[in-house]
């Protein structure tokens, strides 16, 4: 994966903060973290969209998009922006949450990428 591509899926400057201020340790159980919780997320935000409710759906976006917040993942933060309040229909919902699926592996592998650079 290329520096473009990192660069385009992560806020660096909050990143490379973490780690000055933080030191690699705990930026890497920060990342430990989000991995495990991305999981309850997504599973969250399709029992939300099975269930079609919008509320949930907006409640479990947000905490997502909170948590990509908090791991500088800026290019997944802004597709949860859109996705937490749209109010598309089941079936384009259900291709958003598949884009977001993706973009999350993608981001994680971003993020892995960056680390292993620090």
């Amino acid at each position: 994966m290329g520096t473009k591509q990192v660069n385009s899926d992560l806020d660096l400057v909050l990143l490379d903060s973490y780690i000055e201020s933080l030191g690699k340790h705990i930026v890497e159980q920060m990342f430990t973290l989000y991995c495990q919780q991305v999981e309850i997320y997504l599973n969250d935000i399709e029992n939300a969209l099975l269930n079609d409710s919008s509320a949930q759906w907006q409640a479990h976006c947000h905490k997502m998009k909170g948590a990509t917040a908090s791991v500088g993942m800026r290019q997944l933060h802004g597709q949860l922006q859109l996705l937490e309040k749209t109010e598309a229909s089941k079936e384009k919902k259900t291709q958003l949450l598949n884009e977001v699926i993706i973009s999350n592996e993608q981001a994680i592998l971003a993020f892995k990428t960056w680390l292993e650079n620090k």
